[in-house]
């Protein structure tokens, strides 16, 4: 059941524990420890080893409570990790004390977390890209961390086709590009997607449930809370309000509410017909796409995270997922073909 990623060696089971509400924080609130302990070991008991965090989620609090978690364990678990592109002219500082956090010499899988470019950096706090080093010294650089010893495979997340053929230039193995797709950000499937299949590139497939929205948590725009509401998906003056600016709605569009609430009822209509979940349709729809390798998904109890590992067994009918294809494509043609969606497409971080 366990995929390569690209030509790394590297197997992970198809469920990828997302991390970010790990250590708790502003976005997702309060975690506790002792259940973030259970939910790990229960995934590795599962056979679910890949754990995916970033030195930014939660101002590296995600990193040290996975690090406790992990504790006793490490070599069972494939953990991954990211540096911020306003990090990048210090990289093996940043990979330190990522490493620090999470009480470990190494990590499987070291990623660029964005782009290296203007509006990523301002994202990040940056001021702009020409302080920092070029992409070709950015690969290098990593390339160096892996001879040390320090990572095992390099990746990316969130690149686009050009930055992947940027990259890919530079001769560094990329082994996986990790980025927002399910059943209303299908955006990847114009470009990227293509090229990662021609180039042997793994695709990690982020927020599976849309940060609940797929798993039915809400019935309605006005129930989605602000910081999970500051995404193209919902109109502008929906996510302002969360208390940190950076998690501000700052695209300027009109969204999609009313194609993703008219679809979501027609998505809990064929999971009942199916017995499973709607969000088990979500993850199961995601895992039969062919340049998929993982799906992350959050998990706050480790009842999520069995429903969720559930869903990872099920093989949906080729006509149903053809359906859920034809329902959610309002929504992509609405949303349109850019992958970033916190950003105006005009002024989109990936291309």
């Amino acid at each position: 059941m366990l995929r390569e990623l690209g030509t790394s060696g590297i197997k992970i089971h198809p469920l990828g524990m997302g991390t970010w509400a790990f250590g708790g924080g502003s976005y997702w609130g309060e975690q506790s420890q002792a259940e973030v302990n259970n939910i790990c070991a229960a995934a590795l008991e599962r056979g679910v080893n890949f754990f995916d965090t970033a030195e930014v989620y939660n101002a590296g609090t995600s990193e040290t409570s996975l690090g406790v978690a992990l504790r006793g364990k490490r070599t069972q678990a494939v953990v991954a990790s990211k540096i911020a592109p306003s990090n990048c002219g210090d990289i093996e500082g940043h990979l330190d004390a990522s490493l620090r956090r999470l009480q470990t010499d190494y990590v499987d899988l070291y990623m660029l977390h964005w782009p290296v470019n203007p509006l990523a950096l301002k994202h990040f706090g940056g001021e702009g890209d020409a302080r920092l080093p070029q992409v070709s010294e950015i690969f290098d650089t990593l390339q160096r961390m892996v001879q040390k010893g320090k990572v095992r495979a390099i990746g990316v997340s969130n690149f686009g086709k050009t930055q992947l053929e940027e990259a890919l230039a530079t001769g560094c193995p990329v082994c996986i590009n990790e980025i927002a797709y399910n059943i209303v950000s299908r955006a990847i499937e114009a470009e990227i997607a293509p090229l990662c299949l021609a180039k042997n590139i793994s695709v990690v497939g982020s927020m599976a449930l849309q940060q609940g929205l797929l798993a039915g948590a809400f019935a309605a725009p006005d129930d989605v809370p602000p910081p999970q509401a500051h995404s193209r998906h919902y109109q502008q003056s929906r996510g302002v309000g969360g208390g940190d600016p950076a998690q501000d709605s700052r695209h300027n569009e009109a969204g999609a509410e009313a194609e993703i609430f008219a679809l979501l009822p027609e998505l809990q209509r064929i999971a009942a017909e199916q017995g499973i979940t709607t969000a088990q349709l979500s993850v199961a729809w995601v895992l039969q796409k062919p340049f998929i390798a993982s799906t992350l998904a959050g998990c706050r109890t480790v009842a999520q995270l069995e429903e969720n590992i559930a869903a990872t067994e099920i093989a949906l009918p080729q006509a149903v997922a053809a359906q859920i294809d034809a329902l959610s494509l309002p929504v992509w043609q609405k949303l349109g073909d850019s992958a970033d969606y916190y950003e105006n497409r005009r002024d989109s971080r990936i291309f």
